[in-house]
């Protein structure tokens, strides 16, 4: 099977597994809850059900061993999500060193780069409130009904891209990485022609999200192309802590890469320093209708953290 007939499966698959957990999400709410609530996945039912069928043969001994194991995950999950629900109005730790913490407890280990990693809406929920409670970004999996193909993984290090024709990398600030010999997959950075300050800033903090292995990437190509151009996202750092605020500028990269985003020089000095080139980030969407938000390294200390928790208050996660 060439690489072009298995991306086509992998999409359609994709999709039924996503229509499949919609089904479940509309008709049988309380179920859905319940897998959420004990930190089952469905999306890896198969996994959960041959650790079962070889605990089985393990004797009674492991048998009666197996619930406590069930039932730490499960609290350790109503924990995390007690503490966001806290109405303290501040962290015991800096905001950062924080949710540094939170990413060690929530977030599995990622062992197969090539292997789409995935996370359950609930996770995705609780992860996006823990952002939100360091950062006072609201950062969300889901935005006006749209979803990557996943939240987590590695991100790359990518080129500087074209702004406009004939730009060069003489023109840019940063000239670590080089320059693209074309414009980005979704147009130049100009606005009307124009380089203004705002097409540089934007270019400056770029990534690139696989938009092309979406499900219905085929049948909703001229929407989603519209949806993601400069579309707002906080990449952060899961074992430092550090976020940067970008826009989506470039679709990729490859599924052989090993590698499931792209980040512009800019963005990975932010993230990691002069020698980061790859390692695992958080990638939402930010909710950020009035556009108030800034591009660029997120400041802790300047955004403050008393606004998110206040707002946090009234979070449901049933």
């Amino acid at each position: 099977m060439d690489q072009s007939a298995q991306d086509n499966l992998r999409q359609k698959l994709k999709l039924r597994h996503l229509d499949a957990r919609d089904h479940l999400a509309k008709n049988h709410p309380h179920a859905l809850n319940f897998f959420n609530n004990v930190a089952l996945d469905l999306g890896r039912i198969r996994r959960h059900s041959s650790k079962l069928l070889t605990a089985g043969t393990l004797g009674g001994a492991l048998l009666l061993a197996a619930p406590q194991v069930h039932a730490q995950e499960s609290l350790l999950h109503f924990g995390i999500s007690s503490t966001l629900l806290t109405p303290d109005p501040l962290l015991t730790d800096d905001p950062k060193a924080w949710l540094t913490k939170q990413f060690q407890v929530m977030l599995p280990s990622i062992k197969n780069p090539w292997a789409l990693p995935f996370l359950s809406p609930g996770e995705e929920k609780i992860i996006g409130k823990a952002i939100e409670r360091a950062t006072n970004v609201r950062a969300v999996a889901t935005l006006e009904g749209e979803h990557l193909n996943t939240t987590y993984g590695y991100i790359g290090a990518e080129q500087h891209l074209m702004r406009f024709p004939g730009d060069s990398i003489e023109l840019h600030s940063n000239k670590v990485e080089g320059m693209a010999l074309s414009r980005g997959g979704f147009g130049w950075f100009t606005e009307n022609g124009k380089l203004t300050s705002t097409a540089v800033e934007r270019e400056k903090y770029y990534v690139a999200v696989q938009t092309l292995y979406l499900p219905d990437w085929d049948k909703r190509w001229k929407y989603l192309v519209g949806w993601y151009k400069w579309r707002k996202v906080i990449i952060v750092n899961t074992d430092n802590g550090n976020a940067v605020i970008a826009v989506v500028g470039d679709a990729g990269p490859a599924v052989w890469t090993g590698k499931h985003f792209g980040g512009s020089p800019e963005v990975m000095y932010d993230l990691g320093g002069k020698q980061y080139k790859k390692g695992r980030v958080l990638l939402f969407f930010v909710d950020d209708p009035e556009n108030k938000i800034p591009l660029g390294k997120v400041n802790y200390r300047q955004l403050g953290i008393a606004p998110a928790v206040a707002a946090l208050r009234s979070v449901s996660y049933k």
